[in-house]
């Protein structure tokens, strides 16, 4: 590990002598690229060094100690080197999290998909609020949210609706959000006051650009109709609807929310290529079946991962057994405990096979 560090310091170094060149900027891709690089390592470094001084500090503080006749100044030294050892030893594990291998699309944009499952209008209406839920933890990061598709069930509730998440990070955070939420609770569309469960399924795709994904159009097919629902007259009298067929997987995306035909299309063809795209991920996990078993389910979507219990007022996430009395704040976008709470388990399960591998 110290050995690939210090060739990280290296590379960091040289960096920021490339950087520090004239006429550096004339080359976008090579200043973008370096500054990427940088950014990326800055951390690392940072970290790295810190553990090294600390480490003096403990060197030092041994060498004075075996001189030191003062027993005051013995006492200040040894408060010290035990300061640092502890620091030592916080940042060696801080810096085995950082040297894990980075995801690719940990820094990409997200399409998320979210549909009603099993409980009819009263899914539906959970499917709205699940919605709901990521648009404000979206907000809460200053992220922007974009609608692609909706079906409503005309009660305000959800059958489906797709829609995409602008922001850096944005697939390293909700990644782990993939499989079936289900929900415990009094329907409003119940009159005899029982409690019923009910299932919305949620799919996060990193977006996909065409270096990550070449979707060959000639197996794409294209059909216009008009839209339907809310959207206005504009929306509603021609011809701007898009559904787009996949011949080869028989996948089909409908996309409405754009008045023009053209727009709907492009946003087809993002949400397309996204869904092939996770299919390509998840044969690559499935062949990469023992590293699938070491990590917390980030895309089974057929994985119960979370409950929401309204009349006792929590949630409870079952991969992690963490279960939180704040049910409210977290469909009002409080998400940040549970996503933590995650990853730390996903680094705590990665941490713990690369050990044993060792």
């Amino acid at each position: 590990m110290f050995d690939k560090l210090e060739d990280l310091l290296i590379r960091f170094d040289e960096i920021l002598n490339e950087l520090g060149e004239p006429g550096v900027t004339d080359n976008q891709d090579r200043f973008q690229k370096l500054m990427k690089e940088q950014s990326e390592l800055q951390p690392i470094v940072d970290t790295y060094r810190e553990y090294k001084k600390n480490k003096e500090t403990i060197q030092d503080s041994l060498s004075m100690l075996d001189e030191e006749k003062d027993e005051e100044m013995r006492e200040m030294l040894k408060e010290e080197l035990a300061d640092a050892r502890k620091q030592v030893e916080e940042l060696e594990h801080e810096l085995k999290i950082l040297l894990l291998p980075k995801d690719p699309n940990d820094n990409k944009n997200v399409i998320v998909e979210i549909r009603a499952g099993a409980g009819g209008d009263e899914a539906a209406l959970f499917a709205a609020e699940i919605y709901r839920m990521y648009v404000k933890y979206a907000e809460g990061r200053r992220w922007k949210t974009e609608m692609l598709s909706l079906n409503e069930n005309g009660i305000g509730g959800f059958k489906e609706v797709t829609f995409m998440i602008h922001g850096t990070g944005a697939y390293s955070r909700l990644k782990y959000e993939s499989g079936v939420h289900r929900v415990q609770r009094v329907p409003e569309t119940e009159s005899g006051g029982r409690i019923h469960t009910s299932t919305c399924t949620v799919a996060i795709m990193p977006e996909a650009e065409e270096i990550d994904f070449h979707l060959d159009l000639n197996d794409c097919k294209f059909d216009v109709f008009r839209a339907s629902g809310n959207g206005g007259q504009c929306v509603n009298t021609t011809d701007s609807a898009v559904r787009l067929t996949h011949i080869p997987t028989g996948i089909v995306i409908s996309c409405q929310d754009e008045k023009s035909q053209l727009k709907n299309k492009e946003k087809a063809l993002k949400v397309l290529r996204s869904r092939l795209y996770e299919m390509e991920l998840a044969k690559q996990h499935d062949a990469e079946a023992e590293a699938r078993r070491s990590q917390i389910g980030t895309g089974d979507r057929s994985e119960k991962i979370r409950t929401y219990n309204f009349p006792q007022g929590r949630v409870t996430d079952h991969r992690i057994k963490l279960t939180l009395h704040r049910l409210d704040n977290i469909l009002s976008g409080d998400l940040d405990e549970i996503i933590d709470s995650l990853i730390a388990a996903d680094q705590a399960a990665k941490l713990s096979k690369l050990n044993e591998e060792e």
